[in-house]
């Protein structure tokens, strides 16, 4: 064997896999509208005499339907996230660091309203006592 032969060989190998794999992939995947149709319908065994005695394995109902009423909410969620590993992705530092960073930067901001919400409670509480006192 010469070693052109081989080099077309393992190319060829190459390129099937690196470019059937994915497609192959995009193919078999099923979208969400299948999966609900397939798992919400009954499936064979459940109509042998054998198995009279066992559950129904279809996809339950009420779990169909929270799904369907939360998937507008996950979507969202993935933008987000997606949208975040954007902005991080835009610094120079690596993702984790800067995701750091942001969290951070978030726990502070949240610390500080929180203090300023106690803060606010704390004057109502004693304006309320201010009130109680001359009142009486």
């Amino acid at each position: 064997m010469s070693k052109t032969y081989l080099w077309i060989k393992m190319l060829a190998a190459g390129g099937l896999m690196c470019i059937g794999g994915p497609a192959l992939i995009y193919y078999v995947t099923p979208t969400e509208e299948e999966l609900f149709k397939v798992l919400s319908s009954p499936p064979y065994h459940q109509y042998t005499p054998m198995n009279t005695d066992t559950p129904s394995q279809r996809y339950n109902p009420e779990l169909q339907k929270r799904s369907l009423e939360n998937r507008q909410g996950r979507q969202q969620d993935f933008d987000n996230f997606v949208g975040k590993l954007k902005e991080y992705s835009k610094s120079e530092k690596p993702i984790w660091e800067a995701a750091a960073e942001d969290e951070a930067r978030t726990r502070a901001n949240t610390l500080e309203e929180q203090r300023r919400i106690a803060m606010e409670i704390q004057k109502r509480r004693d304006e309320i006592k201010r009130q109680s006192i001359s009142g009486q």
